[in-house]
This record gives structure tokens, sequence and C-alpha cells, in this order.
């Protein structure tokens, strides 16, 4: 089991307080720690809208612009962590900031929930395989989503060959590619994790699975990803929730995360236990081992609370995520006002997140296909990009 710290942006562009976030980190048990790697311009349109953070109502992409940091700055990060004796592993979210990420030679390269759909993205990283281990975070998709995903990361190899390349030993912790269940919205309510859902996607790509989770309570995801399975738990932390981070509000403080390792290490000790007396009776004693950590469990939660959480194991669109499905998640977008006539080039369509205000644009998987296309209609910096903008009106 790897437990990773989502340090993400929370450092909000100090390296002192990177640091701090590391140690502390370390010092609650994590294995590895996890940071994002922002170009604002690679993720929104600077018109995308605005956010209530605790200091106020901001500009969605002068937030993320704030949060750009120096190649040097992930470089003395991931250098720290090696320090502590942690790995370190980033989130790219564009052509960019993917190759400065690979050339400061990471331990894993994570691929948040909303760039599940980032096609040119995905396919760079394709090329990466069987080298730099890949997750894949799943929040905010389908299931055909993440089927097109895994396609492309592997570039038409199988997980053996990428595997048998890129783990000689075994002291590599990640496999070539994992996959996190993940419900993204936050706070994500428990009750519709669907935890489960570690089970079933590892079934259907035959891939190690695990869970990036997004909800308050410290033990509850976790320890249920850990009982089905799951080999990866990721989680924000914060060293305060009154800090004024994105996600901030939503991650947990040192504190609060060693508790959450404390309770997942118990689970996989437990896990172990039942699996050698499995082992040695000839048995297959998994469904004991789960049956006694949910019977742990349920001195602190309800019944129907852990029912809810486990959910049905149906990889669906959450009811908290259902309003987000086509903003969050990445959509073609103009890079700048056109007009009629005028042919499409690479520099004038982007791959963006929607978010709040703008109308999201067709899949970036059709990206390719609109270079030397010309408008039938003018249209505006940021608006999606939509088939009928090349279509002649009768």
């Amino acid at each position: 089991m790897t437990i990773i710290a989502e340090i993400g942006t929370s450092h909000g562009g100090s390296l002192q307080k990177a640091f701090e976030l590391i140690d502390a980190a370390a010092e609650a048990g994590a294995d590895c720690v996890k940071f994002q790697w922002v170009y604002a311009d690679e993720i929104l349109h600077p018109d995308t809208g605005f956010v209530k953070l605790p200091g106020g109502t901001v500009r969605l992409y002068s937030s993320f612009k704030s949060l750009e940091c120096s190649p040097d700055f992930y470089s003395r990060c991931l250098e720290h962590a090696h320090e502590k004796g942690m790995l370190f592993a980033c989130s790219p979210f564009g052509l960019r900031s993917l190759e400065q990420l690979s050339a400061i030679q990471p331990d894993a390269i994570k691929i948040a929930s909303p760039e599940v759909n980032h096609v040119p993205l995905l396919k760079k990283c394709s090329q990466l395989y069987g080298t730099v281990p890949v997750i894949i975070s799943s929040g905010v998709s389908r299931l055909s989503d993440i089927e097109k995903a895994v396609e492309l990361i592997r570039g038409g190899r199988s997980i053996s060959d990428a595997d048998e390349e890129m783990r000689p030993d075994s002291k590599q912790p990640f496999s070539p590619l994992t996959l996190l269940h993940c419900l993204t919205f936050y706070p994500a309510p428990e009750e519709e994790y669907n935890v489960r859902c570690v089970e079933t996607l590892r079934a259907i790509f035959g891939i190690p699975t695990g869970i990036s989770d997004h909800s308050t309570d410290p033990v509850l995801v976790p320890v249920l990803s850990a009982s089905l399975g799951g080999t990866i738990i990721e989680k924000h932390i914060t060293l305060s929730r009154k800090d004024s981070g994105l996600d901030d509000p939503v991650a947990l403080e040192p504190e609060q995360f060693a508790a959450m390792v404390h309770a997942v290490r118990q689970a996989s000790a437990l896990l172990e236990r039942y699996k050698k007396e499995g082992e040695a009776s000839g048995r297959d004693l998994s469904a004991q081992a789960q049956e006694e950590i949910f019977r742990q469990l349920s001195y602190e939660y309800t019944e129907e609370r852990l029912c809810a959480a486990l959910g049905s194991g149906v990889k669906k669109l959450a009811p908290a995520e259902l309003q987000n499905y086509g903003r969050t998640n990445r959509s073609l977008h103009y890079s700048r006002s056109m007009k009629k006539g005028e042919k499409i080039t690479e520099k004038d369509i982007s791959v963006l997140r929607t978010e709040k205000i703008l109308p999201p644009g067709i899949s970036p998987e059709f990206l390719e296909e609109l270079t030397g296309a010309r408008l039938t209609q003018d249209v505006r910096s940021g608006d999606g990009v939509q088939w009928l903008h090349f279509l002649q009106k009768d």
C-alpha cells in the first residue's frame, strides 16, 4: 500500500512552505508527496470566471497564474522529498508542463481527473509508458472515458511488457499504470463515493487500482479502499484548513493525515495476516479479512454509512459530479477571437477546462481534424468550439 500526500498547490508558490508540507507528510507517515505543475494557460482561459476562497472572490485564472513556479522549484521539492525518504509525484496539465516534469525524472506522473480526456497530453504520456509510472484519476469520468485514456496511455503496448521493462526488481513501488477511483467534488460526499469501484476497475482493466479521496473524513474511504485491494491511497494534506489554498478547506491537517495513515496501515496488516493464513491453509480468506475490517469500522460508523460509502460498484458519475461533467474535464476552446472565413491553425484552439461561465466545446479528440478548417461565422476568444461554427447554413 502506497500512501500519497497530495500537496498540490498548497505551498502557494513558497519553497519554504513546500518544504514544510513535505516534512509534515513525512512525519505523518506518507510514502510519497504529489505536486501540481501549474501553467494557467494550460488549464483555463482567462475569462473562465471566479472562485470563492477564504480571502474573498478571486478570478480563477489569476489564482492559477499566481501558483506558477519555475522548474527549479519542483526539482528542489523532488530532492527534498528524496532526502526525507519519500517518493515524488506530480501532475502536469499540458504538454509544456509534462515535458519539464519528465526532465526532472519524477517517481510517477499523475494524470488528474479533469485531464482524463486531454488527448494530446495522454498521447505524449504514452511515449513515457514503461519508463515512468503513470497514475490516472478517474473522477468526473464515464467508463468509456477511462477506456479511451487507458488505451492512449498504453499506445498499443501490454501492461506485462511495460512492467517487465520498468520493474527489473521489486524496488519500484508503482506499477507502470495505476487507476484511481475518484469523486471529483469538494468536499466529496462519502455516501456517493462508491468505493467498490476499486474492485470493478481492477477487474475491467486488469491493472492495479486505488483511490483518490476528496472527502473530509480521514478514515472511512481510505480504509474501505484498502480492504478492497487498493494499492494507492491519495489524500490532500495542508498545514491548516484555514490557509488560502484552493484545496486547503478539504485537505487533512498533519495530525488527521497521521491518523489516516495509522488506520490504513492497520487494515493492511490485517489483510496481510489473513493472506498468510490462507496460503498456509490453502484457502482464500480475503472475504473474511474484509468482514473483519468492516466489523472494526462499525464501531465508528453506522452500517448505513458503511454501505452507502461502499456503493454498488457500478462505475458511473456520482450525483455530485453530474453538474460538472463537460465543464471540469477538457474541451476545445478558441484561444483568440476570429472572423468568418479564417482558417484554424494549431495555435487558435486550446484544450482547456471550461469550469465556470464559458460554454463548453467539443471533445479534444477532434483537435487534429479541425486544423485547416475555415470558420463559417465569427467566434469569440474563450468560447467552446462547436461543429456548427464550420457548417455553412443553407
